[in-house]
């Protein structure tokens, strides 16, 4: 059995999608909300034969990959995100590079000798790396109107990713994916009546202006602080919204707040944890893209990469701890 795990963001899907448009397998598809990255440990180290890794971070897959080589399966990995500790061995063939302006879907287009580059393009697009995806379109002799629909594209797929659970979304990610691999040319998607890209078009937009009417905690010249209700939308939008806010402050880093439901245990009814919580979208500054993924990995539940970053579950009374820190190191 061979698995495909993969975020279920844009650069996950798109990266995928490009693998196996080039070499198509039957293989079984594990994938979740974006910000659900402990896939690895979903695959079934006794039915798999080969992995397929793309766009979770090592560091958080590290004992479940070490399980999978010592139980002799061959794991290709390819990612942007913090590695930590690579295990060595013949069984792991690794594409992995954590420079801030390149993500899995560029990775994955150099590996392929640029065979589906649009849809990279998207990819990157959606990834918030704009400079890059700007240059592979014009490397490819996009026009500026193609360079903007693989713009929408990509940030629909991965505004598509957001949420706290599956429910949230509007595909399931696998669903998405296996929709899209019926289009190898984006641009026969973008121009279809009543597509998915239509469909999500519409309810990104629908969800962009709720969000910016939201409240702003706090803002000055390092970082602004916006807090978005307890609702699905508000987790569907968070990090296309912070994408949306970097772009139109390059200098200034932006953090988005949600404010997670308390966890109850249905049989017991008793709280499962005892202090609401906040999920926590952060981007660095887009001419200082650094420290995201550093800052948000000293608190539980944190991760991410240099230009963008999260916290799944920031306890409420650590907000201010925390963005004193983002203050504190964007400051120098």
């Amino acid at each position: 059995m061979h698995y495909d795990v993969f975020n279920g963001d844009a650069d996950g899907i798109i990266a995928l999608l490009q693998l196996r448009l080039a070499t198509p397998k039957d293989s079984l598809l594990i994938t979740g909300v974006k910000r659900d990255i402990g896939l690895l440990k979903q695959v079934d180290v006794n039915k798999a034969t080969a992995v397929t890794v793309l766009d979770i971070s090592l560091e958080k897959n590290n004992q479940a990959l070490q399980a999978l080589i010592n139980n002799q399966v061959d794991v290709f990995y390819v990612d942007h995100h913090r590695t930590g500790d690579i295990p060595k061995s013949n069984k792991l063939t690794t594409l992995l590079n954590t420079d801030a302006n390149t993500c899995t879907s560029l990775l994955v287009n150099d590996l392929l000798k640029g065979q589906y580059s649009y849809w990279a393009i998207a990819a990157a697009f959606g990834d918030n790396m704009h400079a890059s995806a700007s240059d592979l379109a014009q490397k490819v002799g996009l026009s500026e109107r193609q360079k903007d629909q693989l713009n929408e594209l990509g940030t629909y797929i991965n505004y598509n990713g957001y949420g706290q659970e599956l429910s949230d979304l509007h595909f399931h990610p696998a669903a998405l994916y296996q929709s899209l691999l019926e289009y190898p040319d984006p641009f026969v998607l973008i121009n279809q009546e009543n597509s998915i890209f239509s469909q999500l078009k519409a309810a990104y937009l629908a969800d962009m202006a709720k969000a910016r009417t939201a409240d702003v905690l706090s803002d000055n010249d390092i970082v602004k602080t916006i807090v978005l209700e307890d609702a699905a939308w508000s987790r569907r939008v968070s990090g296309v919204f912070g994408n949306d806010l970097a772009n139109q402050a390059p200098d200034k880093a932006h953090i988005v707040i949600t404010l997670n439901p308390i966890e109850v245990d249905l049989q017991s009814k008793n709280k499962i944890q005892n202090e609401q919580s906040y999920t926590l979208s952060l981007r660095a500054p887009l001419n200082n893209k650094q420290g995201a993924g550093d800052i948000c990995a000293q608190f539980p539940t944190g991760g991410g990469r240099a230009a963008a970053a999260g916290v799944n579950a920031l306890p409420k009374g650590r907000l201010v701890e925390f963005i004193k820190q983002v203050e504190s190191y964007y400051r120098h």
